[in-house]
């Protein structure tokens, strides 16, 4: 794994526990809920971007992408 792949991972991870705890859900029910939706794979290609911010922007981008699927 290369150091850009893990950092991604890092920062999925850091969306995930903090979207649960956002939004009080466990973090295994969000992690699928980032799978079914791809939110996943949409952070890790926004990370560039995302690795310059505070690690909640990326609770944030996954917010706004969930609220735009559900409308």
């Amino acid at each position: 794994m290369t150091p850009k792949s893990r950092d991604q991972n890092l920062m999925v991870v850091a969306a995930v526990e903090g979207y649960a705890q956002r939004h009080n859900m466990e973090a295994g029910d969000v992690f699928t809920l980032f799978l079914r939706h791809n939110i996943n794979d949409l952070i890790r290609s926004q990370y560039e971007a995302l690795h310059t911010q505070d690690l909640d922007e990326s609770v944030s981008f996954a917010e706004d992408i969930l609220t735009r699927i559900q409308a």
